[in-house]
């Protein structure tokens, strides 16, 4: 039989419609076309998709599971891998790991894996009402600050060898960036609970509210009986550009925009949240952040969205399925262009210094692409006389995010980066403190959900190896 081409296409809502609202975009594939897409997988034996995968998923075996019609089959397998199936289906950047070196895109489009992955994973979590089955616990409790995917997946390796984990959560509901950062339309936050309470079922054990390096350190957690203490607490100190204007009304970071919209629901009407409802927004950066930001304005009423990115759409760092999305829905598209200024004004009935005005537009700069940088990216360069303004009354920074310095400032002995990062073995996920590990963007800064699991899974190995040399 002749391979088909080209993907299975994703059912979608209509781009009019779901621009006005929350529910999620991709619509997930039916069990007739998973098999079909299942059917174009080669089964090669170099397995390089496997390869492409940072948690090292069994690819090629959970797609003849497919083949088979055996969906909780293929759940299994995966699962072996992934705690987070369901999220890594409709998050992860496949295009440019698994998919990237899947034999059959070198002529055709490559196997969909990530489609496939949702699937089953939404497939399992609807048919399957079977229980878990908790492992035996060894009696070694360890510690996980942070309950986004690095902490996640560290925990639940853990867990399923009868570790004892406990994970702390700075925020009133577990997830992590998973449900502060990325929005309902991508990902709806009752597939997270799922996952979540999957992970429960393994016997993890999540408190909520608790603020490492406040509510308690580091040090005390190994007080408290903790053998090892996992750190993946994430990068939410948010960055700005420093230029004139950033603190007039209106100007968010786009953590704080997104987390008042996805944790805190400020875009129901009875929301306690408050949030600007702007109706023109500039939205500065081109990452997958800046997409749901300037997606998110859209659905809160906007009727003027703009991307603001120093460089050409080419060179959009944002994944491609995103940008597509964004363009349907109604995102403009202001390239090469660099913000050197915010306007605004005062209120009549504002006395108070003029930092408090609100936002009345946005001053811009054109750029032209010149020699590349360190990175291989040609620098932009901007062109004397060329600023002009572009009306908004909104501004969201959405240019990459550090990670917090709460807890390197309350722990001694824990070296971190001249960014903040802390500074882990790569190979290993071990800092420079005895038992302590990190992992995800707490180390690398704000980067992938799956670079971040990657990373957990890595620190879960090597804990098990340093608790299981300290008990001889």
């Amino acid at each position: 039989m002749a391979i088909k081409p080209n993907k299975n296409d994703m059912p979608v809502q209509e781009a009019a419609v779901r621009a006005k609202n929350f529910s999620e975009v991709a619509l997930g594939y039916s069990a007739e076309i998973a098999v079909a897409e299942a059917d174009r997988c080669l089964n090669c034996k170099g397995r390089p998709c496997v390869e492409g995968c940072p948690v090292n998923v069994s690819i090629p075996e959970f797609i003849s599971k497919i083949k088979q019609n055996d969906f909780e089959g293929a759940y299994n397998i995966i699962s072996q891998s992934s705690s987070l199936p369901a999220v890594c289906g409709r998050v992860c950047p496949q295009e440019t790991q698994c998919e990237s070196k899947c034999t059959l895109g070198i002529k055709f489009e490559p196997v969909a894996i990530g489609r496939l992955e949702r699937f089953v994973a939404d497939y399992h979590n609807f048919n399957f009402n079977g229980k878990t089955v908790k492992p035996v616990l060894n009696g070694i409790k360890v510690a996980v600050v942070g309950s986004g995917p690095s902490g996640l997946a560290c925990a639940g390796d853990l867990a399923k060898k009868g570790y004892k984990v406990t994970v702390f959560e700075a925020l009133h509901e577990a997830g992590g960036v998973l449900v502060y950062g990325i929005p309902e339309f991508r990902l709806p936050k009752e597939i997270v609970k799922k996952e979540v309470d999957t992970l429960r079922q393994y016997g993890v054990e999540i408190q909520t509210n608790v603020v490492v390096g406040k509510t308690l350190t580091v040090d005390e957690l190994f007080k408290k009986g903790f053998s090892a203490v996992f750190i993946g607490s994430g990068a939410g100190l948010p960055r700005f550009m420093g230029i004139k204007g950033e603190g007039l009304k209106g100007v968010y970071s786009a953590n704080e925009f997104l987390t008042r919209a996805n944790l805190m629901k400020a875009y129901e009407k009875d929301s306690q949240t408050p949030i600007m409802h702007a109706k023109n927004v500039a939205v500065v950066g081109g990452g997958n952040v800046a997409m749901d930001a300037a997606r998110t304005a859209l659905r809160l009423g906007a009727e003027n969205v703009y991307i603001i990115y120093r460089r050409s759409m080419a060179e959009l760092p944002a994944r491609k399925e995103e940008v597509e999305h964004a363009e349907e829905e109604g995102v403009k598209f202001e390239i090469l262009r660099n913000p050197i200024e915010i306007l605004g004004y005062l209120n009549e009935n504002d006395s108070r210094d003029t930092k408090n005005g609100f936002v009345t537009g946005i001053k811009l700069i054109k750029c032209e692409l010149g020699e590349p940088d360190e990175r291989g990216r040609r620098r932009p360069v901007e062109i004397e006389g060329s600023e002009y303004v572009l009306p908004v009354d909104s501004v969201i920074m959405a240019i990459g995010t550090s990670p917090n310095p709460l807890i390197k400032n309350t722990t001694a002995g824990l070296e971190v980066n001249k960014h903040g990062g802390i500074i882990v073995e790569e190979k290993t996920g071990a800092t420079s403190k005895l038992g302590v590990f990190a992992g995800g963007d707490a180390v690398t800064g704000a980067a992938t959900v799956i670079l971040a699991m990657g990373a957990g899974k890595t620190a879960a190995k090597t804990i098990e190896e340093y608790l299981s040399k300290k008990g001889k």
